[in-house]
């Protein structure tokens, strides 16, 4: 990127002294934390208004470091928006004799949501136009949309913060009344009895935002009368409402990294009591489902370690009666299940690729959807109906765009519902290649790397190249296909993926030899595919870059401070940097519920392990590539003041001369921007950030 006149903001280093264990660590920017009631506040307190203006110092040197290329993003954005069909539609679902469509007029920033009754030909119902709801809010975000089982009403959830903390409101579909019942601070789902006026709905603690407490509400009744059915005492555990496919049964489950438990109620008698399926035991995890009279189960019971698939009657369903359904296979992961009636639909991985397997209940059929490509992502979404023939999934890859498909069981035939509308004219598909390649890492595991681009990019140390991955919570990302990246493809970039350890591409083992006591797998694997890439020449140090959000953009901070010599430029997007201090923190969301994944750091043998990656820990005197690093306000997921104190740390230690950028966004949470075209300036920033650092804003 071009040189600037402009200063950068130095934070003012205020020492505070951190000790644990006997170990003693100073933290000058720790005066940047903030209480949630702090940022609310609409008269600032003095340190509120030294923490804005500070994030806001950095914002205004971000925006003159990049002023020269504004220009090019905005032309970028109005690149990638012009491959999308504005008027797009989702294909129709069939649930209890209505079809539910969501769509998007031209220049709409939001969906409408609506259905027609038995017909698509029948009368358009506007449930909820979005654009509406939204407009006099910065952010909005509406979800949880759940209609009740006699389809004249609805409960939806609103987020206006960016913190996901929603409020349930109901709303007579038939009349268009919104009722006066509001519940705050929920997780946004809801679960409706079968009277079409009892709600099960989840709490969350207002301080850690976690999933705690469940409560059944009335229509009709203030929120204050809510009777409390559960509350999980556990700090590392979270809880959940939800209903079984067949509408029988309601479902309470408690869920940790490593354990889960449910209870169940006939959803005919919601005042009822709740029934245990199985105690919670450590290290044991399932999932239910139910057909007939029994729980079907996903779980690692038995050392299952892949997962296998049990069921156990409903009238005795503890675990001394679950019996294999399908068992354990060393070499697949079961994913997950689908239950009809006829049919039960299996989603599996072997050897890092998507399978959907269909067997009859009756035995006499069992196979694979058959697909051809090397990398690809497909699954089962979107079949709420119990007694059909047809699934519906969906199907890419890097270089097809995606299809909504609707496979006929009984006789195998494929009704492709909608393909991915790619528009501008440019794209076809025959013009991209894509390559899967295997990576010896340092301890001799194969970790693959999945690759897409131009046919007409040479390959060479001259090549930029992305290289992305996530590698965390056994998440595991897809190689799946996107109108955005064109605009680096187009431009010479080869993307790579890395499918390291800490996902489960590679089954659970994957998943378990990157957490914990193994994490730093997660970084040696990526900079190994940094390395592997760089000597076979598909780039260079000069050219190579990396970028990775939240859990990623941990990743991203390990491998600057390890390898920085390997990457031109970086990307750490709302990234959880100050794994220390936050994991030893109770009071911050989601910490507690993840002291299987890090360690829970008030153990001596665990707080050592993590400060020796911990990105702000472990910040040194030494070069840096070009890094953007963004974020939040209003993040709950990881503070804003992670990547802050980390970028101020970095600009007092770091002796290069490289482009250091904080951009934090004083609206948005997490996930970022809540409209489609916003969302869309915030990728065209990030790729323009690449792009100039490769002197490519003028390619066309």
């Amino acid at each position: 990127m071009k040189s600037t006149d402009a200063n950068y903001p130095v934070a003012e280093k205020k020492p505070t002294t951190l000790e644990k264990h006997g170990d003693v660590r100073i933290d000058n920017y720790f005066w940047m934390r903030l209480t949630d009631a702090q940022k609310s506040a609409i008269v600032k307190d003095e340190q509120t208004k030294k923490v804005v203006d500070y994030l806001e110092a950095e914002n205004t040197y971000f925006n003159e470091v990049t002023a020269y290329t504004k220009k090019f993003q905005e032309n970028l954005f109005q690149e990638m928006k012009g491959r999308i069909k504005e008027d797009d539609s989702s294909v129709p679902y069939k649930d209890n004799g209505y079809y539910y469509i969501s769509r998007y007029e031209i220049g709409s920033q939001y969906p409408i949501y609506s259905r027609k009754k038995e017909t698509l030909e029948a009368k358009e119902e506007i449930l909820f136009d979005v654009n509406i709801e939204a407009k006099d809010y910065e952010y909005f975000q509406l979800g949880g949309l759940n209609v009740s089982p006699d389809n004249k009403m609805a409960v939806y959830a609103t987020d206006t913060v960016s913190r996901r903390q929603y409020f349930l409101r109901i709303k007579n579909l038939e009349t268009g009344e919104i009722y006066k019942d509001i519940i705050d601070n929920t997780n946004g789902g809801s679960v409706w009895a079968n009277d079409n006026k009892t709600i099960f709905y989840t709490k969350k603690n207002p301080d850690t935002l976690r999933s705690s407490t469940i409560f059944r509400h009335v229509l009709g009744t203030p929120a204050s009368e809510d009777v409390e059915v559960y509350h999980e005492k556990d700090a590392a555990f979270s809880a959940y409402v939800t209903k079984t496919k067949s509408d029988e049964y309601i479902i309470i489950g408690s869920h940790s990294t490593l354990s889960n438990e449910a209870q169940f109620l006939d959803a005919n008698t919601p005042t009822g009591a709740f029934k245990l399926i199985q105690a919670r035991e450590k290290d044991l995890e399932y999932d239910i489902s139910q057909y007939k009279e029994h729980f079907y189960i996903l779980t690692n019971k038995d050392g299952a370690i892949n997962f296998k698939l049990m069921k156990t009657p409903i009238s005795n369903p503890s675990k001394e009666n679950w019996v294999d359904v399908i068992p354990h296979r060393q070499e697949t992961l079961l994913e997950d299940f689908s239950i009809f009636k006829d049919y039960l639909v299996l989603e599996e991985r072997t050897n890092g690729l998507n399978k959907i397997r269909i067997k009859r209940w009756d035995a006499k059929e069992d196979y694979y959807l058959p697909f051809d490509e090397e990398t690809y992502a497909a699954g089962v979404f979107g079949n709420p109906e119990f007694d059909t023939d047809i699934i519906r999934y969906s199907y890419n890859s890097f270089t097809t765009p995606s299809s909504v498909i609707d496979f006929n069981m009984k006789d195998r035939t494929n009704d492709v519902k909608k393909e991915q509308a790619v528009l501008g004219g440019k794209f076809q598909k025959e013009n991209y290649v894509s390559e899967r390649v295997w990576v010896t890492a340092r301890d001799g595991k194969k970790v693959a790397i999945s690759m897409v681009y131009h046919k007409d990019t040479k390959l060479n140390e001259n090549t930029p190249l992305l290289q992305y991955a996530y590698g965390s919570y056994g998440h595991t990302v897809s190689d799946s296909f996107s109108t955005t990246r064109l605009s680096l493809l187009d431009r010479g970039f080869v993307f790579a993926l890395a499918h390291i350890r800490g996902s489960q591409y590679l089954g659970r083992e994957w998943y378990e030899d990157g957490k914990m006591y193994t994490k730093k797998n997660t970084f040696t694997d990526f900079i190994d595919c940094s390395k592997y890439l760089i000597d076979n020449k598909y780039t260079s140090a000069k050219h190579l870059y990396a970028m990775g959000g939240s859990a990623g953009g941990l990743l991203m901070g390990a491998i600057v401070n390890m390898n920085p010599e390997l990457y031109n430029g970086i990307i750490a997007s709302v990234p959880f940097v100050d794994v220390v201090s936050t994991m030893l923190d109770d009071t911050i969301p989601l910490t507690t519920g993840e002291y299987d994944e890090w360690g829970n750091p008030n153990n001596k043998e665990a707080y050592d392990y993590i400060k020796s990656y911990s990105p702000y820990d472990q910040v040194g005197a030494h070069t840096y590539p070009n890094m953007l690093i963004i974020t939040g306000f209003h993040d709950s997921q990881v503070q804003y003041w992670e990547p802050a104190k980390w970028v101020a740390k970095l600009r007092e230690l770091k002796t290069d001369s490289n482009i250091l950028l904080l951009h934090t966004d004083m609206v948005a949470g997490h996930g970022g921007a809540s409209g489609r075209f916003e969302a869309l300036k915030e990728v065209a920033e990030e790729f323009t950030f690449f792009l100039a650092l490769e002197n490519k804003l003028e390619a066309n």
